[in-house]
């Protein structure tokens, strides 16, 4: 952690990367981590995840490293990025907005995984990413997806989209299929939503400022419930669905 914080940044690259977030204030980030945790506790663990999503792009090659913030920049925010406003408006318009904000290649990505690494964008980097290519895609486990990224940014492929279902990122890849898009695949990742999420990522990332801040407050998994009669363990909820897309809280 502290080689990666020393070291300065990537190699200029022909791509914009992305981050986009919110500020990390006790009871505006990560709410279903509590009751396990405290809002304050919540903000602390928001506040390790971006950080580390942070320096993860800032060791990534890029035209441009921008953050797309809701709320105010703070200590936390590394040299070397752009600070944007994020729009108002729904989830699919603010992401729309920050890719509008670009011109040629730009990637996304959220501020739910700080098991990012530069590996694990790499192939969407290099030289060879885009060769009979025209978008990224990263599926979260969710349901979600935790990277977009597009060779020529067009704001309309992410409108419209219903966010926050366990069908958003299917309905993603799809608009960009049907778009006549060649699209290829990132690994899935897990972001992180829950407690049980805090410390799946956290052992994910070993070293990781994440990891730190889950060890220090205590690995908070409630006790599993009993399913409702009829319910499978793990199935979505009655009322639909399944958690939501995080590239925002």
């Amino acid at each position: 952690m502290s080689a990666t914080t020393a070291a300065g940044p990537a190699p200029d690259g022909p791509t914009t990367l992305l981050v986009i977030a919110k500020e990390p204030l006790p009871g505006r980030v990560k709410t279903r981590l509590t009751p396990a945790y405290e809002p304050a506790e919540a903000a602390v663990l928001a506040e390790a995840a971006l950080t580390d999503t942070l320096w993860a792009v800032r060791a990534m090659p890029a035209r441009r490293r921008v953050l797309v913030l809701d709320g105010r920049p703070g200590p936390w925010l590394p040299p070397g990025f752009e600070v944007l406003p994020q729009c108002a408006g729904g989830l699919d318009e603010r992401l729309a907005a920050a890719f509008a904000a670009c011109t040629g290649p730009a990637l996304l990505v959220g501020m739910d995984t700080p098991q990012l690494t530069a590996g694990l964008l790499a192939p969407a980097l290099g030289p060879e990413g885009r060769q009979g290519c025209d978008a990224w895609f990263g599926p979260a486990a969710d349901g979600g997806f935790w990277a977009l990224g597009l060779a020529e940014p067009q704001p309309r492929l992410l409108r419209g989209i219903p966010m926050s279902t366990a069908g958003t990122g299917a309905a993603q890849r799809r608009r960009l299929v049907a778009a006549g898009l060649r699209v290829r695949d990132l690994p899935e990742l897990l972001d992180v939503d829950t407690a049980a999420d805090a410390v799946r990522v956290a052992a994910a990332a070993p070293g990781s400022r994440f990891a730190a801040a889950v060890d220090r407050l205590g690995r908070r998994v409630p006790p599993q419930r009993e399913p409702a009669s009829g319910a499978r363990p793990g199935s979505p909820s009655p009322g639909g669905g399944g958690r939501p897309c995080r590239p925002v809280n």
